[in-house]
């Protein structure tokens, strides 16, 4: 079935495809009639297979039909996401869709002045996506109207209920005074957090799970290669080296970490972004667009970023280090291989963190084919590379390293 088979606005159709947007996916095919129907949707499919069209779409078409039938005043639909990046990113879906067909998106986050949104909000919106606490801070204000809102969605749900948010959106659904819908958005979802979830929703909610025996999309290749902890700035340089071309996330675990990272692979003559959560908000976004655009190719990012980013042809995701939380590898991972497009993710696991490779194992449900190192090309990473300044030296180091292992061999057999 085509989009342009659905019943839904004309002009809905021509925005999906001037997008290039031709079929659903798998998600969007299960989760649209039943959110047009109006009912409660529970959903869990693998990163990058379209979730936001898959509520979306039928998000914006009811509010056509509401304003058709005289029905639709003030915010309608809000949609919740657990980050600042992520709320950009789902505005700027929202906003291609409903080019030219007179519903409003706005997106409203900490971190930036509240003024110009406050002005947003008075001049009229009908889907607000919001993180929760510029959202509560801006209805405590009366700056948000929530009494007319009839659709409620929270994507990346588990990491919403997860970060203690479930307070939060027993609160707001407090606030919604009309009968409203709640769709439920993840890529991931434990049996705690699936608990909360059933509280939250109607008892004949849809329940729709894709591939649920295979969490990560069958476009990621996945690999994992043993280096001790103090020797993964010289493996990623040299990984670097090898994929010169090539656009590059680094998931590291903390604020300090990929700040170290960066100033490794500077020492080595290689520019890098990094984000997490100790940049300002500007310079958050400055940072995404930057890597979005092409305008720098590797990309050092706390698991800030690991949530939602749809940034497109993300070659290599490469865990320099191990997730604590094996769902995290999940989102993680879910940065390349996205559509149609193929991906590898590439993990450095030292000796500390064979736990948490064997628990990412589990979950994936078959072992990451490893990678292997022979003790020459350990050796000459580590000692060569080690102290190079630039890639070219990097290039004139290994090829001198092979002229010589190559002469080795040579006087070996002239013996």
């Amino acid at each position: 079935m085509k989009f342009d088979q659905y019943h839904i606005d004309g002009g809905l159709k021509n925005n999906l495809a001037n997008l290039g947007l031709k079929r659903p996916t798998d998600i969007q095919y299960k989760a649209i009639p039943s959110i047009l129907k109006g009912e409660d949707v529970m959903a869990v499919a693998q990163t990058g297979t379209g979730k936001t069209l898959a509520f979306a779409i039928p998000v914006i078409q009811g509010i056509i039909k509401a304003k058709i039938a005289g029905k639709s005043k003030g915010i309608h639909a809000i949609v919740m996401v657990p980050t600042r990046e992520l709320a950009v990113q789902i505005h700027g879906v929202f906003s291609s869709l409903c080019n030219k067909i007179r519903v409003v998106p706005l997106a409203v986050y900490g971190g930036v002045e509240q003024e110009s949104q406050i002005n947003r909000l008075l001049i009229g919106v009908d889907i607000l996506i919001a993180t929760p606490g510029r959202m509560f801070d801006l209805i405590s204000q009366q700056a948000i109207d929530v009494s007319q809102v009839r659709v409620l969605v929270l994507d990346e749900a588990d990491q919403m209920l997860d970060r203690g948010f479930f307070h939060d959106i027993q609160s707001i659904k407090r606030h919604l005074k009309q009968r409203h819908q709640t769709l439920f958005f993840s890529a991931t979802i434990n049996k705690e957090i699936k608990k909360l979830v059933f509280s939250q929703v109607k008892s004949n909610a849809v329940r729709i799970q894709i591939s649920p025996n295979d969490p990560v999309s069958k476009n990621v290749s996945h690999y994992v290669l043993d280096v001790e902890m103090d020797d993964k700035r010289f493996f990623l340089r040299r990984f670097i080296h090898d994929n010169k071309d090539a656009k590059i996330m680094v998931f590291v675990r903390t604020k300090v970490r990929a700040e170290r990272v960066v100033k490794a692979l500077e020492r080595g003559g290689i520019n890098s972004l990094s984000i997490h959560g100790q940049k300002d908000q500007a310079e958050r976004l400055a940072v995404m667009e930057a890597f979005r655009t092409g305008i720098g190719n590797i990309l050092i990012a706390t698991d800030v970023s690991a949530r939602g980013i749809d940034i497109p042809n993300v070659d290599y995701v490469i865990n320099y280090d191990l997730p604590d939380q094996k769902e995290v590898y999940i989102h993680r991972v879910g940065r390349t291989g996205r559509g149609c497009s193929k991906g590898s993710a590439v993990s450095f696991c030292s000796p500390g963190e064979k736990e948490l490779l064997a628990e990412i194992e589990e979950l994936l449900t078959k072992p990451i084919e490893k990678i292997k190192i022979a003790k020459d090309d350990y050796s000459f990473t580590v000692e060569v590379t080690g102290g190079l300044e630039n890639i070219q030296d990097m290039i004139q180091a290994n090829e001198d390293w092979l002229k010589n292992r190559r002469k080795k061999r040579s006087n070996r057999k002239k013996k």
